[in-house]
């Protein structure tokens, strides 16, 4: 009897699990952009927003430095110690191999013992500034999931500017100032990223928290881009669904952790004290062992894979999308303006994928194949979508509230969400009990 019940519901969790794989938990990664259903028409295609997973940008990256000659060792120089600023015998030769310090070993994953590094001429022409700009590109359009960390083997510098460009390079902006004296360096007053919120969480600010000298211990810079989520999904980023909702509905938000380029732009070496000792120059320099960026393709929620293609990335398009973003409709499939896919509703949001021109499909407005109708419309005679009450548009892909002044507000989208793989889950339960009663 027991092996009977037990055979009844493990049956039954193969059954709901089957129904429930095209439903992702609530705060969803969006990692379909379409599965096959059943219906009283037939197995036809359901549509989703999607994405791709989070990577390890730095793979893909290209590196520049302005000036370009900065890189030390062409001629060979010494330097002091990092241990030790006034032990001054350690040198830098870009003809020997274990002496050079070339831009790649920014981002080399094994290097040599005990770690490899990027360093700068000495501050040999002072009182000149000694400025760097490393630049980062991708030729591609990047969402960022993670903190931005950079890790400086030469004491964190004094003062320096993180960048960010949206337009490869064309324009930049600032993303964040970190200086020992911010006040001194840029006119800002100090804060941290835990003095935000979710209404000043776009705010450019100055920090003091990463910029202390000659401290062996304390050589990693942030910016934190986790503190940021979190002001909208919780301090552990369980709520992702109220995130999504903010990135979906909130374009400046959402542009906030877009980059194609970033740039760090090194202003000051780390001293260590009030004035420079002009006797020791070779005390001071730039020196970067390490740099982590963490994202992902942005493919407008149209691709869940992102390839390299000759040395740039491109998303893997689909929903009848095209171009290295998704960012327009295949040629015959204008039959709509394009428009990029929606977080909204929770957990499936919503595809928004390119339909056929009207001269490329005829009378067929909709099927049971390609184009199938989204968020559970109903094909009549391939002729027109019949929409669930929420919805409007050639294939129910549109939610009704968005023609309000006031917008799809949270209660509104949930209230469009559908509820039958709950109702099926309650069905069968109820069939199980009476199975085994």
């Amino acid at each position: 009897m027991y092996l009977s019940r037990f055979l009844s519901l493990h049956a039954l969790w193969v059954t709901v699990s089957s129904v429930m794989q095209h439903y992702p938990s609530v705060w969803g990664h969006y990692d379909v952009c379409k599965t096959q259903i059943y219906t009283e028409e037939g197995k036809v295609w359901d549509y989703m927003a999607c994405q791709p997973e989070a990577r390890d940008m730095i793979k893909y990256v290209r590196v520049t430095l302005d000036p370009p000659d900065i890189t030390c060792g062409d001629p060979p120089e010494t330097f002091c110690a990092m241990g030790n600023p006034y032990m001054c015998n350690n040198e830098c030769d870009a003809s020997t191999q274990e002496l050079a310090h070339p831009p790649e070993l920014m981002f080399d994953l094994e290097g040599r013992h005990p770690s490899t590094f990027w360093q700068s001429t000495t501050w040999k022409d002072y009182p000149k500034p000694l400025h760097v700009n490393i630049t980062l590109s991708w030729n591609k359009t990047i969402e960022l999931t993670d903190n931005i960390v950079i890790t400086f083997e030469s004491g964190r510098p004094d003062q320096m500017i993180l960048e960010k460009s949206l337009d490869y390079g064309r324009t930049w902006q600032p993303y964040q100032y970190y200086a020992t004296d911010c006040l001194d360096a840029f006119h800002m007053d100090p804060k941290s990223v835990r003095d935000l919120s979710q209404h000043t969480v776009l705010e450019i600010i100055c920090t003091e928290e990463y910029s202390t000298g000659y401290m062996t211990n304390s050589k990693i810079i942030h910016f934190e881009i986790k503190d940021r989520f979190a002001f909208f999904a919780g301090p552990r980023l369980h709520n992702m669904a109220s995130l999504y909702g903010q990135l979906d509905t909130t374009k400046k938000l959402r542009d906030f952790f877009t980059i194609t380029d970033l740039r760090i732009r090194l202003l000051r070496p780390a001293t260590g004290e009030i004035y420079v000792d002009e006797q020791h120059l070779a005390r001071y320099f730039y020196a970067i062992s390490d740099i982590r960026v963490y994202g992902r393709c942005k493919c407008n929620l149209h691709a869940t894979g992102c390839k390299e293609e000759n040395k740039r990335l491109l998303c893997e398009c689909e929903h009848n999308t095209t171009g290295p973003d998704c960012g327009k409709c295949k040629k015959n499939y204008q039959g709509r303006p394009w428009s990029p896919g929606s977080y909204l509703p929770i957990p499936k949001g919503t595809a928004n994928i390119c339909i056929p021109s009207i001269s490329s499909i005829g009378t067929n407005v909709c099927d049971n194949e390609l184009l199938h109708c989204q968020n559970g419309g109903t094909c009549i005679n391939n002729v027109r979508c019949q929409c669930p009450p929420a919805y409007t548009g050639i294939l129910c892909e549109k939610l009704k509230c968005e023609r309000d002044p006031g917008g799809c507000s949270q209660s509104s989208t949930q209230g469009a969400i559908s509820h039958s793989p709950l109702l099926l889950l309650m069905a069968l339960l109820g069939a199980a009990r009476l199975h085994m009663c």
